[in-house]
């Protein structure tokens, strides 16, 4: 049985949620069939929700939605996670850029607060979550947080699951760029942020790699 209950959200995003994740970690491999009763019957809800999400879904580019052919897994190579992520970091780095000139003390101070729950909290996703908001939220930048909120969806949400040396990682990453913001370096927070965020899709990169190899699509396990 999924876990699918404990996400976060309306029905419809937390199907879109758990599907995506499926998808951008391999489980649910590109070329597979999605079976739309089967995961109505798992996620324990209604047809419309799961549609809905699949929809959502077709046009992010993860899977195609035809009348005649049902539902089909596109998927992400490994180079299309790297470079979803590159993305990603592109438009993190900006929001250092921007934290580091705009940033009000409250809210730096709020950040330090939130850098050190990460790897402490029984969430770490959660604390994760949390400061990287806090830090996209500080470059007070209403376009840039509708960018990212678009582009964070390339993360799959079992990333620590999957990386759980990342976790430390995490905490000595952000506090570098903490110390940048700290001293006003904006340059510094930007290369910092992107750096962290690319190592983060590398990892995801070469793990689909890795397990596209071991197992082929088509062979046991897939």
């Amino acid at each position: 049985m999924s876990d699918f209950k404990a996400i976060g959200g309306t029905v419809r995003a937390r199907a879109a949620g758990e599907l995506r994740d499926r998808i951008l970690t391999g489980r649910l491999r590109p070329g597979s069939r999605v079976d739309l009763d089967e995961i109505t019957e798992e996620f324990g809800t209604s047809r419309t929700p799961v549609r809905e999400a699949l929809l959502e879904l077709s046009y992010e580019g993860l899977v195609t939605v035809t009348p005649r052919s049902g539902i089909t897994v596109v998927g992400i190579t490994p180079e299309d996670a790297i470079d979803n992520f590159a993305v990603l970091a592109a438009l993190s780095g900006k929001a250092a850029q921007w934290a580091t000139e705009r940033i009000s003390r409250p809210e730096l101070d709020a950040l330090h607060d939130l850098a050190g729950a990460v790897g402490e909290a029984d969430d770490v996703v959660a604390a994760n979550w949390n400061f990287h908001r806090a830090l996209n939220r500080a470059s007070g930048s209403p376009r840039l947080l509708t960018f990212l909120r678009q582009a964070v969806r390339v993360v799959p949400a079992s990333y620590f699951e999957l990386f759980p040396e990342q976790v430390h990682r995490s905490r000595s990453d952000h506090a570098r760029v903490l110390e940048a913001i700290d001293r006003g370096d904006a340059a510094s927070a930007r290369t910092l942020t992107e750096s962290h965020v690319l190592d983060a899709g590398d990892a995801l990169g070469n793990w689909l790699r890795t397990r596209a190899q071991e197992s082929p699509l088509g062979s046991p396990g897939a």
